[in-house]
């Protein structure tokens, strides 16, 4: 098969032909229809999150077809659409994969990262930590779904009983979200780059009431802001916009330093917390979620061989909501 392969972190990847996989135990062999490009991915490429196996296959926005099972599979059917998320797999049996938070577990495995993910052409995966997928979205539209989306709900869902919710960086995570937090009732200040005046139209197309720079103030104060931007220096900002109470979520796996800030803009009960991978149960609930909220999900399409453009335009912030390899 063609995959596009990191063999160092920091150099561009490769299209190889590469030994097509089979599937074990349990076990999914999908032929790829489209992958969606996340900033988690640069974060791998880049080398800024260091327990990547090398040789790698990125991507862990999958959607694709069952084209082979292994033994024990009862899940899906041949030719069935499903979508495989960061989170591969666990060990089922830690104090946090028996209480309900197996996005915690100590030897979790993860798609694109410890595990080969959807920069390919096939890709396996566990049929335990695969989704069913909603018939209204294409292959493409549902990539960014996988991540983006799943990553969003939980951060959207960590912000609590939210009316005022600030989003800061507007890209794949927060185009979805905000849609989903608007479909709730949600006032949505959405804060791009200073003077990005095409990203703060585009927030207000996708159900942001309010748009400005991440260098504004909100008109009024929010009850909780979430930071899809992994700047840390917008954490102080945050929290002075956040009233007594609220809660500032970092969504991000990776994060410039948070500069030191006063102890008066936490102070008040607000509280600073991060989000750490998903769970299987927010892909279900997302997934019952995203279409009678009439989530749609804007794409930016690149051919499996066009993979480092994608990366790179995704890096100058040059991606309409979200990039997404189809693979042909």
């Amino acid at each position: 098969m063609k995959a596009m392969l990191l063999e160092a972190q920091g150099r561009s990847l490769r299209l190889a032909d590469w030994p097509r996989p089979s599937p074990g135990p349990g076990q999914l062999l999908l032929k790829v229809r489209a992958c969606g490009v996340c900033r988690t991915d640069l974060h791998v490429f880049d080398g800024e999150l260091r327990q990547a196996k090398l040789p790698l296959v990125l991507g862990h926005e999958i959607v694709g077809r069952v084209v082979e099972k292994g033994a024990g599979v009862e899940r899906f059917a041949l030719g069935q659409r499903v979508g495989v998320p960061w989170l591969g797999r666990t060990c089922g049996t830690c104090r946090h994969c028996t209480s309900g938070a197996e996005n915690l577990c100590p030897t979790a495995e993860f798609t694109g990262y410890t595990l080969d993910g959807g920069y390919a052409e096939f890709t396996l995966a566990d049929q335990r930590y695969c989704f069913a997928l909603p018939d209204c979205y294409t292959d493409a539209e549902a990539a960014p779904l996988l991540c983006a989306g799943l990553i969003g709900y939980r951060s959207l869902m960590a912000a609590g009983q939210a009316r005022r919710l600030g989003i800061y960086g507007f890209g794949a995570a927060a185009h979805i979200i905000a849609q989903v937090a608007h479909w709730q009732g949600c006032t949505v200040y959405a804060f791009t780059k200073p003077a990005d005046l095409e990203g703060q139209s585009f927030a207000r197309a996708m159900g942001a009431d309010w748009a400005g720079g991440s260098d504004e103030a909100p008109p009024e104060e929010l009850d909780a802001a979430i930071l899809f931007a992994p700047a840390g220096d917008l954490v102080p900002q945050a929290l002075r916009h956040t009233a007594k109470g609220g809660t500032v979520v970092c969504a991000g796996i990776h994060m410039s330093d948070i500069p030191a800030f006063p102890y008066a803009i936490l102070w008040g009960e607000r509280c600073l917390r991060s989000i750490a991978n998903l769970t299987r149960r927010d892909g279900e609930e997302f997934f019952a979620v995203a279409p009678n909220a009439g989530v749609r999900t804007e794409v930016t399409t690149f051919p499996l061989a066009s993979a480092n453009d994608a990366l790179q335009r995704l890096r100058a912030g040059q991606v309409r909501g979200a990039a997404v390899l189809v693979v042909d």
